[in-house]
């Protein structure tokens, strides 16, 4: 009875992983209900597949955690930070404090489930009680399944389902006050951790970007209030702000989807087609996890195994020039440039210049996949995977692979004026509307009045499109006859 009276006072670890937020924080939630002491804790893992996925995402986990141990701060008590293998780390607590309970909120990465599997099954066998929550994600990907009982491959009958399912449970709020431990353990400095880049190149990330819960929270109530209106024709246009800028908040978890998700809700225009469209977005990244849940090798093989016996080029000095935005097509070089200076792109840029690398250059997916994974803060192991696939048309329900962006066409429709040119590529500012889009095709005297040089002040285009598209389907008739 007396060890029984002890554990109901003795402490409980709360793990942060990707989930840098109190609000809606189930496992926070709750461990605080239990009325016994809590211990924040945040763990730089060993393994890194389970941390930042690249340098830009290490500079968001940066300021998130400046920003939640601020928060954690408010509420009475201390986010601890430790380094090390997750198992050891936590024992270390565990003896330290007396803490007899770790929760956490479930991963669904492969990496992740690898280490929460085993630390679940280590622990118990110790006597500790462990508990897991839901939260990264509206429904759980083993439980949504088709009418046969297998996973879905067909993104229209999974919105469907989800759909169908009804509401996702509602949101909890956060908790004003942190029960806090007699003593807390040691923490190491966030300084220490050298997660700011070392290059400059991350220096205007702050200008367009400001991470924490708060900051989530302010653009969600931005977006419905006003940005929402449109959203269905908006979030296409490269030179306005017609999206939520959510994606970053998301992927490290400062707010969770069922939050989003129930803050469109309560619009007078729920059944929109804006508000619609939206929705379809948020279940599009979670068919990624549950793509990814079913396929844990989705982030390196193609889920058309066919695909891997494509022609690729993999030219090392085309791919830096995609990289740097120095490949003579506008739209494309925006993007790649907006990228690099600001860590996100826009979504329909992103399409484009996936285009362009697998089928214009011929160069794997992969390569992609992986310099989009240390560049963009909104970094996802799911999502960013997914989309390349879709884009290389070797994913599920991807697009095909004979549909090859025309990045003149694509620039023209979508950067209408030249705003998102001009804004990205100021070499090419003073290029006519008419022009911008291609400038290796306008005359002499127009190039000259924009102080264009091509092949010096700008790069003369790196491959011919038309003939990089014959190229590409050729390629692809290759595996298709062969298959």
């Amino acid at each position: 009875m007396d060890d029984v009276h002890q554990r109901d006072k003795s402490p409980i670890i709360v793990w942060f992983r990707k989930d840098l937020r109190t609000d809606d924080n189930r496992a926070l939630a709750s461990a605080v209900e239990t009325g016994r002491p809590v211990i924040p804790l945040y763990i730089r893992e060993d393994n890194s597949e389970t941390g930042p996925l690249g340098e830009a995402q290490a500079w968001w986990l940066h300021h998130s955690l400046t920003a939640l141990s601020a928060q954690i701060e408010t509420c009475g008590s201390r986010l601890i930070l430790l380094s090390g293998e997750a198992e050891t780390v936590l024992r270390q607590i565990i003896k330290d404090t007396g803490a007899s309970a770790v929760f956490w909120n479930r991963r669904y990465d492969p990496a992740g489930i690898k280490v929460d599997t085993k630390l679940k099954e280590v622990l118990s066998k110790d006597g500790l009680e462990t508990a897991s929550f839901a939260g990264a994600l509206m429904h759980e990907p083993s439980r949504v399944k088709t009418k046969t009982g297998g996973p879905y491959r067909v993104y229209t009958p999974f919105w469907r389902a989800i759909e169908a399912g009804g509401e996702p449970p509602e949101p909890v709020d956060a908790p004003e006050k942190l029960p806090a431990p007699k003593t807390f353990p040691r923490s190491e400095k966030l300084n220490d951790w050298g997660l700011l880049p070392k290059l400059e190149w991350a220096a205007d990330f702050s200008r367009r970007w400001e991470p924490g819960e708060a900051s989530a929270r302010e653009k969600l109530e931005d977006f419905t209030d006003g940005t929402i209106d449109g959203y269905r024709e908006s979030r296409e246009r490269t030179w306005e702000a017609g999206t939520s800028r959510l994606s970053p908040h998301l992927a490290m978890g400062e707010i969770s989807p069922a939050r989003i998700w129930h803050a469109t809700r309560g619009l007078s225009k729920a059944d929109s087609a804006d508000v619609i469209t939206f929705r379809k977005e948020l279940v599009w990244r979670e068919f990624a996890y549950h793509l990814l849940f079913h396929n844990p090798d989705m982030p390196t093989e193609s889920l058309n195994r066919k695909y891997d016996k494509l022609g690729w080029t993999n030219g090392d000095d085309d791919f830096d020039r995609w990289k740097t935005g120095m490949t003579g097509f506008p739209i494309v070089d925006a993007g790649m440039r907006e990228l690099w200076r600001f860590g996100t792109m826009h979504n329909r840029v992103r399409m484009i210049v996936g285009s362009f690398l697998v089928k214009d250059l011929l160069i794997d997916w992969r390569r992609g996949e992986r310099w989009f994974r240390d560049t963009l803060v909104d970094a996802d192991p799911a999502s960013n995977a997914m989309n390349w696939q879709w884009v290389a048309g070797c994913g599920a329900d991807a697009s095909p692979f004979f549909r090859v962006f025309n990045p003149i066409t694509q620039g023209e429709k979508f950067d209408t004026d030249g705003l998102y040119v001009r804004e990205h590529v100021p070499e090419l500012a003073d290029m006519p509307s008419d022009w911008i889009h291609h400038p290796f095709e306008a005359p002499s005297a127009v190039l000259a009045k924009a102080g264009v040089t091509l092949g010096e002040t700008y790069p003369k285009p790196i491959v011919d499109h038309a003939k990089a598209r014959d190229r590409a389907l050729a390629a692809y008739r290759n595996i298709k006859d062969a298959a």
